[in-house]
C-alpha cells in the first residue's frame, strides 16, 4: 500500500479518503508547503499555527465578507445581511453585539440544567441496551435542543429542523457542493411562523429580544431588525450552533474509545472533563478548515498571493502543529492548554464558543456517568463529509 508520505503532495477538501484521516497530509503542508497551491480548486492554504492565527487577525486583507467557505467564495454570490460568519466591520460588528446577547452569563447558567435534563431523558433509557449510538442517541439532538430553548422554538419541530440542515451540508466525494445549497443552510426562511407568532406572544427568548432590539445601524441610524435581518440571524444561529457541537461529542466518543485509561480518569474524576474537551477540541477540531478573500497582493515564505485568491486557513492542522505543541499527534487530558484554534481566532472568534463547551461537558459528564465503558461498533460506523465540518453521522458503540 502506499503511504501519504510516498504521493505527490495533494491536499483536497473535498477528497473523502483525505477527510478520513487528513494529519498525514497537513503534517506534509506543514513541513513540505507552509503555503500551498491547489491548482484543481484555485486555493492557497496555510497550515501553521502562527501563520493561521496572523492571518486570522488581519481581517483587512484576509476578509470574510466574500464568504468563509471556499464554494462559496468562488460563487461570487451575494451574502446576505446579518450572517456574521461572512462579514467584516463595520456591519459585523454591530451584527455580532446584537447577536452577543443570547450567550449572556444569565442565560448559560439557565441553560445547563435544561440541557442536563435533556442528557438525562435520552441516555437513562438506553442504559440496559447494551449500546447506543453518539450521534443519534445523543450528540444530533442535545445541541438542536439547546438551540430550540434559547429560541423558543418547539421541541417538536426541532428534529425536522436539524435534519433540514444536516441534508445541505453533505457532500458527493471529489466535488465541489453548488454554493448556493451551502448557504441555504442558514436559511431563515424555515423560522417564519414562530417569529411572526412571537411578535405577537413575547418571552424571554432570543426571539422576543431580537423583535425588541434598537440598535445604531451602519448609516447612523436608530432603528429595529427588519423581518428578514431577524430571520437570517436566527439561521446562522440555527445551524452553527448544531453541526460544531454535534461533531465535538462524537470525537469525544471515538477518540476517548481509542484512550480508555485516559477516560477511566475522566470517569473517576468528572473535574478534569473541561480541560479534556478543551483537549478534545485541538486533537479533532471540528471546524477545521476558514476560508478568506484576499484583498491585496500578499507574500508568504517567498511566494506571491495576487489580490482576489482564496486563501484556506487550516486550524485543524494548525491545532497539531508540533511548532505550537509538544507531541501534538498525542491525545491527553491533562495537556496544559496555552491556546488553540478550534474556534478560530480575531474578530471572527466563534461567539458560541462558551455554549459550545458548555454542552460539550455535560454531554461527557452525562455520558460516562452512565457509560464509564465502551468501544466503536466499526463495522456501523459512519463518517460524514462537509466542506466545512469533520465529525460522525453515525457513531455507535457497544458498552459493557
Amino acid at each position: 500500500m502506499t503511504s501519504a508520505n510516498d504521493r505527490e503532495l495533494y491536499y483536497d477538501p473535498y477528497d473523502f479518503e483525505i477527510d478520513a484521516d487528513p494529519y498525514p497530509v497537513w503534517k506534509r503542508l506543514r513541513d513540505e508547503a507552509p503555503l500551498y497551491y491547489n491548482e484543481n480548486h484555485d486555493f492557497y492554504a496555510l497550515s501553521r499555527f502562527d501563520d493561521v492565527k496572523s492571518c486570522s487577525t488581519d481581517w483587512g486583507t484576509y476578509i470574510s465578507g466574500k464568504g468563509s467557505v471556499l464554494e462559496l467564495i468562488k460563487s461570487g454570490m451575494e451574502i446576505p445581511p446579518g450572517v456574521i460568519l461572512f462579514e467584516d466591520p463595520p456591519a459585523h460588528d454591530l451584527h455580532r453585539s446584537l447577536l452577543s446577547r443570547v450567550f449572556t452569563p444569565r442565560r448559560m447558567a439557565e441553560i445547563e440544567p435544561q440541557a442536563r435534563a435533556f442528557c438525562a431523558r435520552a441516555l437513562d433509557p438506553l442504559v440496559d441496551q447494551g449500546r447506543f449510538d453518539f450521534i443519534h442517541d445523543l450528540a444530533a439532538e442535545m445541541p438542536m435542543r439547546v438551540i430550540g430553548m434559547l429560541l423558543g422554538i418547539p421541541e417538536e419541530d426541532q428534529e425536522e429542523i436539524r435534519d433540514q440542515i444536516d441534508g445541505g451540508m453533505k457532500l458527493d466525494e471529489g466535488e465541489a457542493p453548488v454554493a448556493s445549497e451551502g448557504l441555504g443552510v442558514m436559511d431563515g426562511g424555515r423560522f417564519a411562523e414562530y417569529i411572526d407568532w412571537r411578535a405577537d406572544h413575547p418571552s424571554d427568548d432570543l426571539m422576543t429580544e431580537l423583535l425588541n432590539a434598537q440598535f445604531e445601524d451602519v448609516s447612523g441610524t436608530v432603528r429595529g431588525l427588519t423581518r428578514d435581518e431577524i430571520l437570517n440571524y436566527i439561521g446562522l444561529l440555527a445551524a452553527a450552533g448544531n453541526e460544531t457541537t454535534t461533531r465535538l461529542i462524537g470525537w469525544a466518543g471515538k477518540v476517548l474509545a481509542e484512550h480508555p485509561d485516559q477516560r477511566a480518569e475522566l470517569a473517576r474524576d468528572p473535574a478534569l472533563v473541561p480541560n479534556a474537551i478543551e483537549e478534545l477540541l485541538r486533537y479533532e477540531s471540528p471546524s477545521p478548515v476558514q476560508a478568506r478573500y484576499v484583498t491585496r497582493d500578499v507574500e508568504h515564505y517567498g511566494q506571491p498571493i495576487l489580490e482576489g485568491s482564496v486563501l484556506l486557513l487550516m486550524t485543524g492542522a494548525a491545532n497539531r502543529d508540533e511548532r505550537k505543541f509538544d507531541d501534538p499527534d498525542r491525545f491527553d487530558v491533562h495537556r496544559t492548554m496555552q491556546q488553540h484554534l478550534a474556534f478560530g481566532y480575531g474578530i471572527h472568534f466563534c461567539l458560541g464558543s462558551h455554549l459550545a463547551r458548555l454542552e460539550g461537558r455535560i454531554a461527557l459528564e452525562e455520558v460516562l456517568a452512565r457509560f464509564p465503558t465502551w468501544e466503536v461498533d466499526w463495522d456501523a460506523a459512519v463518517q460524514a463529509h462537509t466542506s466545512t465540518v469533520r465529525g460522525w453521522e453515525s457513531l455507535p458503540v457497544v458498552v459493557s
